[in-house]
C-alpha cells in the first residue's frame, strides 16, 4: 500500500445535482453512484458560480483544475497560464503518477503540464459520441496532428481539419475513456500513488448511448418537471442560443419527455461505466486505497422553467452532484454545506496532507466532510455572462437580470423555484439584505474588473 492514497476524479459533462437515485430521484437508475453515496459523503448543495460565456463547461473546468474563482481565471478558461498551479501539477509535485483521459477544454499546454501519462484525449467542447477525434498521449505535449474530414459530404467536398491523431469508429465516448483508464491501471508498474482524471463528454448532447440503456426509459412514462412551461418569461440574455434551440418553441410536453428519457439513459450508461472502472480498481486491490470524487461541470434545464440549457442561475443549472468516497471519508453521510467545484482542489490537498498552492483560492471541504453541520460557505455568488447575477445562502436565492426583473425564491419552501417572492411586502427586508450582500460579493469576487461584470452593472446601476 502506498503512503498516500490514490485519487480518481470522475467528471461528468452536463449532469445536474438531482440525477442520482440514492439522493432522491427514484426515476433514474444509478446503482454505482448510489453505492458511492452509501460508502461516502455527499454534498447536496455543490455549485458552480456560473459562467462568463455560453460554453459554461470551459470556465467551470478551469476553476476545478486551478481552484480559482470565476473572475480570477484567464479569460473564459480557454487556456490556463503557467502562473496558476493546476491540480495535476500539484499532485505530480507530491509524487503522484498523473493520468488524464477524456474531455479537456482548457488548452493543450495546460494538459501537458498536468499529466505524466494519458490516452484518448479530446481537445474540444462537444462532438459525436461514437466517433471522437482524440489523441494518444504525447510525452512532448505537442498534440499538433490534424486529420482531414468533410463536415457535410452531402453538400460539399470542402476539406476541413480537426485536432486528433485517431478516431475509434463506433465506440461510445464514455466507454472509450473508461477503457483508457482501465488500460492505464493494467499496465501500471510504479509504486507511486496515482491520480486519474476521467473526464466524460456525457451526458452532453447529442444524447446517444447504447440501445439497452435507452430502452430502460419510456418517454410516455416520464414525468414533466413541475416548472415545465412553454417558454421562459424573462430575457436571460441566452434564449436563442444553441442549447435553447435543441427543442422547439413553444416547448412541447412530448418532446421534453423524450429529451429527459435520453438524458437519464446517458447518465445510466455513464453510471454503468463508472461501475466497470470501480470493479477494475477492486480487481487490482487498489479500491480501498483510492479517494473517489464524482462531480459534473454544471447542470442542465432539460425543460425546467421552459429552458433547455445551462445558461441561467436556477438550481437545475448551477447545482451539481459532488460525492467523496474512500479511505477516511465518513460513509453514508450527507451534508447541506454550500460548496463550489473550486473547493475540490484544496480538499484533496488536505486529504493527502499536501500544502495548498498559493494560487488556489477555493476552500477545503474537509471540515464539512468530517462534520456534516459545518458550513464551508455562508453564501455563494452566482453569474451568467453579462446578463444575470445572483446570490444563494441555502435559504433564499436572489436573481437579478440585466433586462430588469428581480426574482426571489425561498429554496427551503420552494425548491423548484416556482414562486417569485420579490414583490411580496413581507419579504422587503429580506430582499434589501440580499441585494446589499450581492454588492458585497460582487466586489469580493472582482466582478467589476471583468468585461461581463462591467456590462451587467452598467445596465443595473439601480442596484448600487
Amino acid at each position: 500500500m502506498t503512503s498516500k492514497p490514490n485519487i480518481l476524479l470522475f467528471f461528468a459533462d452536463d449532469q445536474r445535482f438531482d440525477t442520482i437515485n440514492a439522493l432522491g430521484n427514484k426515476k433514474i437508475h444509478t446503482p454505482h453512484l448510489d453505492k458511492l453515496v452509501s460508502t461516502g459523503t455527499s454534498f447536496t448543495h455543490a455549485h458552480i458560480p456560473g459562467g462568463t460565456c455560453a460554453a459554461v463547461c470551459m470556465p467551470s473546468r478551469a476553476m476545478l483544475l486551478t481552484g480559482r474563482g470565476l473572475f480570477h481565471i484567464e479569460r473564459e478558461g480557454q487556456s490556463i497560464p503557467e502562473a496558476h498551479t493546476m491540480l495535476g501539477e500539484c499532485l505530480k509535485q507530491e509524487g503522484y503518477t498523473t493520468f488524464g483521459t477524456g474531455k479537456w477544454h482548457n488548452g493543450k499546454s495546460s494538459y501537458a503540464r498536468s499529466f505524466t501519462e494519458g490516452d484518448e484525449i479530446f481537445f474540444g467542447g462537444m462532438g459525436d459520441h461514437w466517433n471522437v477525434p482524440v489523441y494518444h498521449f504525447d510525452p512532448e505535449g505537442k498534440y499538433a496532428t490534424q486529420s482531414p474530414f468533410i463536415k457535410e459530404p452531402m453538400k460539399t467536398n470542402a476539406v476541413e481539419y480537426q485536432d486528433c491523431d485517431h478516431i475509434t469508429v463506433g465506440k461510445h465516448s464514455t466507454e472509450l475513456f473508461v477503457d483508457a483508464a482501465l488500460k492505464f491501471l493494467s499496465k501500471r508498474k510504479s509504486e507511486n500513488p496515482f491520480f486519474m482524471y476521467v473526464s466524460l463528454m456525457a451526458p452532453h448532447d447529442p444524447r446517444t448511448m447504447p440501445k439497452q440503456f435507452l430502452d430502460m426509459y419510456d418517454p410516455s412514462e416520464v414525468e414533466l418537471p413541475k416548472s415545465f412551461c412553454s417558454g421562459h418569461a424573462i430575457d436571460t440574455g441566452a434564449l436563442k442560443i444553441r442549447d435553447e434551440l435543441l427543442a422547439a418553441f413553444p416547448r412541447d410536453p412530448e418532446e421534453i419527455k423524450r429529451h429527459i428519457a435520453e438524458y437519464y439513459a446517458m447518465i445510466t450508461h455513464l453510471d454503468d461505466e463508472l461501475g466497470r472502472l470501480l470493479q477494475g480498481l477492486e480487481d487490482r486491490h487498489e479500491l480501498e486505497n483510492t479517494i473517489i470524487v464524482f462531480s459534473g461541470d454544471h447542470g442542465l434545464a432539460v425543460g425546467k422553467h421552459g429552458l433547455m440549457g445551462k445558461q441561467n442561475l436556477y438550481d437545475h443549472s448551477v447545482r451539481v452532484p459532488l460525492l467523496f468516497a474512500g479511505p477516511g471519508i465518513p460513509k453514508g453521510e450527507k451534508t447541506h454545506s454550500l460548496a463550489y467545484l473550486s473547493d475540490i482542489f484544496p480538499t484533496l490537498c488536505d486529504m493527502i496532507k499536501a500544502e495548498k498552492p498559493e494560487t488556489v483560492e477555493g476552500r477545503s471541504l474537509l471540515k464539512s466532510i468530517n462534520n456534516s453541520e459545518f458550513k464551508t460557505h455562508d453564501q455563494l455568488y452566482l453569474v451568467y455572462g453579462n446578463s444575470i447575477r445572483g446570490l444563494s445562502d441555502s435559504k433564499f436565492k436572489l436573481i437579478e437580470y440585466a433586462s430588469g426583473p428581480t426574482q426571489l425564491f425561498d429554496l427551503l419552501e420552494d425548491p423548484e423555484e416556482l414562486t417569485n417572492l420579490a414583490e411580496q411586502a413581507d419579504k422587503a427586508i429580506v430582499l434589501k439584505d440580499l441585494k446589499n450582500r450581492l454588492i458585497q460579493e460582487r466586489d469580493k469576487h472582482d466582478d467589476l474588473k471583468h468585461p461581463t461584470g462591467e456590462h451587467f452593472w452598467k445596465q443595473r446601476a439601480d442596484l448600487n
